[in-house]
């Protein structure tokens, strides 16, 4: 079993920003951990002591911030990277998924040979809030045949309660925020 990482002390690398992207939200700017090569080192180390024995395939990363995280943890586990991103960025047919947002929808697109059926996919993004564009990116992976091994966070706001869209998937967080 792999040796769990505790990642608390890089909650004090995290900038909060009031009021931002509107009023009344705290963002959690993870920026200001990325650019400290320790604390960055510490959370790919993190993730990668996590899904180490887990015999991942992939990992999909969610556009923008899951191609920070992506990348790296792939190296790590010596699996695959694959873009999750906006539509019309992806030159080859593509799957698609539109999911709803607080005020409008968005959609999401992988390639149509990004995953073969029954590979072990890990999919990464910075934040768990309402969980939406996770939900989505799984339906695409259920879609094109992946087995989901985990969905895995930098930063879980759990008072928006959005792991109880997956009851029945591996949610792992690094950091989680009550307030």
């Amino acid at each position: 079993m792999s040796h769990l990482i505790n990642c608390e002390p890089l909650k004090d690398l995290i900038r909060t920003v009031p009021d931002f992207p509107k009023p009344g939200i705290l963002f959690y700017d993870i920026t200001t951990l990325l650019k400290d090569k320790a604390g960055f080192a510490q959370m790919i180390d993190a993730f990668a002591a996590y899904y180490i024995d887990k015999q991942i395939d992939l990992v999909l990363g969610i556009e923008a911030r899951g191609f920070i995280f992506g990348p790296a943890m792939a190296y790590r586990l010596n699996a695959g990277f694959v873009p999750v991103r906006k539509p019309k960025k992806l030159p080859a047919p593509t799957a698609r998924v539109t999911y709803d947002l607080e005020y409008g929808s968005d959609s999401l697109e992988i390639h149509l040979d990004a995953i073969q059926p029954g590979q072990r996919v890990v999919i990464v993004d910075d934040l768990l809030a309402t969980g939406g564009t996770m939900q989505a990116t799984v339906q695409l992976v259920k879609q094109l045949g992946g087995e989901i091994a985990g969905v895995a966070f930098a930063v879980e706001l759990d008072f928006l309660k959005g792991r109880q869209k997956f009851p029945d998937i591996d949610v792992y967080s690094l950091l989680h925020y009550n307030e």
